[in-house]
């Protein structure tokens, strides 16, 4: 099967996406549109220069290079009209990419403009309904949930964490599933904000905690500690990993707990090579995972920075480890069994991966 024909295929399959960051996937017509509006100057106006250049800045491999793209997005998310807006275009654009489930996050300390934080919260949940509503109109279904970020470089995710726990509904359009710590990792460990990881478990929301730079290793294992169910990224497990000439995969003592204790992994394939985490898709930890029985899946983190979709990224994992059918489905039921949805709403949609 060529690429055209994987790609093709990867767009037919019901797929679920569990990292995906709100502000990272804007269309580039909406970017322009929100600048014009509020005179914020772009890189460029040119609409395929301007999407060259956010890929450039992903294609850097410099954290901070990729994260300083978000300065033209963020920005442009300061009023709840426009922020309901990117969150409704977010789940037409996943639904008419075969997307039947996802759970997309954003951080509202982020977004002061729209009011205080549960404004911002209850916004992005009105947007994610809205957007299921028109997805449904044109015949596509799909199910969006919303994870609550809280940036681990600021000092108010105790607060975020109590809002997200305000607005928690797993099973409504939209609704607050998890927390999450969200933004530069190295130097920030998760232990830092233990209590705000407590305050979103005791008051019934999932955590999935963010672990891909380094020290890769410390930071998967610090957010075991403070709870995390799901490890956002998780790509440097592989170096608690060895390979034998056989293709064997050989585990380090936290590799081997992930695996045993089935603790999901987020992996965003392209972004992980485009940060540095590892050199080329070839050398990603996906595949051997996925073999070796861990809860692997597949997703896009950003999807206009890194030029990806959930179909082009199933796609090109399907590439580099010639991945059969049967594969392809595990990787979206391990992500549906990691999902933080309501039963009812797993249960549909696993019927519809099969």
């Amino acid at each position: 099967m060529n690429a055209i024909d994987r790609l093709g295929a990867a767009r037919a399959m019901p797929k679920v996406v569990l990292h995906d960051h709100l502000d990272g996937g804007l269309r580039i017509e909406t970017i322009l549109e929100l600048a014009a509006a509020i005179g914020h100057e772009l890189p460029t106006t040119d609409p395929t220069a301007l999407r060259a250049w956010f890929r450039a800045g992903a294609d850097a491999r410099d954290i901070l290079q990729y994260l300083a793209t978000f300065d033209h997005t963020v920005p442009l998310l300061q009023t709840p009209e426009a922020l309901a807006r990117i969150a409704a275009e977010a789940a037409v654009d996943l639904a008419d990419d075969g997307v039947v489930y996802a759970e997309v996050r954003f951080a509202p300390e982020l977004h002061p403009g729209v009011g205080d934080l549960g404004a911002a919260i209850e916004t992005v949940a009105t947007g994610f309904a809205e957007g299921m509503r028109l997805a449904a109109d044109a015949g596509r279904e799909i199910d969006v949930r919303t994870i609550v970020c809280a940036m681990r470089t600021g000092d108010v995710s105790a607060e975020v964490a109590r809002a997200a726990v305000a607005a928690a509904d797993p099973a409504a359009p939209g609704g607050v599933v998890a927390f999450d710590l969200a933004g530069a990792e190295t130097g920030f460990p998760p232990t830092d904000h233990a209590e705000a990881c407590r305050i979103a478990l005791e008051g019934g929301l999932a955590l999935t905690v963010h672990a891909s730079e380094p020290p890769g290793l410390e930071l998967i294992d610090a957010a075991l500690e403070v709870g995390a169910q799901r490890i956002g990224h998780g790509v440097r497990l592989i170096e608690d990993c060895t390979f034998g000439a056989d293709g064997s995969l050989g585990l380090g003592a936290l590799a081997r707990r992930v695996l045993d204790e089935g603790v999901p992994l987020e992996l965003c394939p392209s972004c992980n090579v485009q940060i540095g985490a590892v050199p080329t898709l070839a050398d990603h930890p996906v595949g051997p995972f996925l073999r070796a029985g861990f809860a692997a899946t597949v997703n896009t983190d950003n999807r206009l920075m890194s030029g990806v979709s959930v179909s082009s990224e199933v796609a090109a994992v399907a590439e580099a480890f010639d991945l059969d059918d049967t594969e392809l489905t595990r990787l979206q039921r391990n992500a549906i069994s990691a999902a933080f949805c309501d039963e009812d709403t797993r249960a549909r949609v696993s019927a519809r991966i099969g």
